[in-house]
């Protein structure tokens, strides 16, 4: 099972969050399928995904978006990935 707390940060406060669950496993290659969900339940842009993203989540359980993630502009600091442990 799958459950990533996406964040919304601005001025270091959480400004929106939703939490993404899947009954699937955990799939790397469908990283930016799950990106790309949580974003649009956020309503905000999806960032690019490189290979520090998925590392970083792997090894540490949380992944950092910042405005250079971004090929939007963004009225946020940044977007944080935790995995939600059940």
């Amino acid at each position: 099972m799958i459950r990533i707390w996406a964040k919304v940060i601005k001025n270091d406060k959480i400004i929106n969050q939703y939490v993404f669950e899947s009954v699937e496993s955990m799939d790397y290659s469908k990283f930016f399928e799950y990106t790309r969900e949580i974003c649009l339940n956020l309503d905000v842009p999806t960032p690019v995904i490189i290979k520090t993203h998925l590392f970083n989540y792997a090894k540490y359980n949380t992944v950092r978006f910042t405005s250079s993630d971004f090929v939007e502009s963004i009225d946020f600091d940044k977007l944080i990935f935790e995995n939600a442990f059940i």
